[in-house]
């Protein structure tokens, strides 16, 4: 079997960042890659899922994307999240709007979107201060982050 571009890139070098991950027909695939692999410090459980609540929640209410968003969700490796999208949206306007995301989710107050027993299936396992903390220091690194480093090589 052919090895998948991700598990092509060289993992003891890929730095916290954004990067494209794929690209098919008009769907792109972004890899926010928040911990460094192969370090030892991974997103703990209960707060990766309370981020997926709140990212999921914000970029499927963006009144003007909302209908470009396919998927939100974390890596199995617990370094980083996908974030699936329609071409539709440019390179530059995804890193905004992921900004903004991460700058929602480190100032959010208040209950968990999708957090009660009915509407989750592991409820009690959130983290909203650990996922304000992670999502504080993602959004500084995106602050910084260009297009022209979205790519694994660069």
């Amino acid at each position: 079997m052919e090895k998948i571009k991700s598990f092509q890139v060289n993992h003891d070098k890929l730095k916290k960042g954004l990067y494209i991950s794929r690209i098919d027909d008009d769907i792109v695939t972004y890899d926010i890659r928040m911990k460094e692999p192969n370090k030892g410090d991974y997103i703990p459980t209960p707060v990766g899922h309370t981020i997926e609540h709140l990212f999921a929640t914000y970029v499927r209410n963006n009144p003007e994307y909302s209908k470009n968003i396919i998927y939100v969700g974390p890596m199995g490796c617990r370094t980083g999240f996908y974030f699936i999208v329609r071409d539709k949206m440019d390179n530059q306007t995804v890193l905004d709007l992921l900004k903004d995301t991460f700058k929602f989710i480190s100032e959010f107050e208040g209950e968990i979107p999708g957090a009660k027993r009915q509407e989750c299936g592991n409820y009690k396992e959130h983290d909203l201060a650990g996922a304000k903390k992670l999502a504080d220091e993602v959004y500084h690194i995106l602050s910084n982050w260009t297009v022209e480093k979205m790519n694994y090589d660069a």
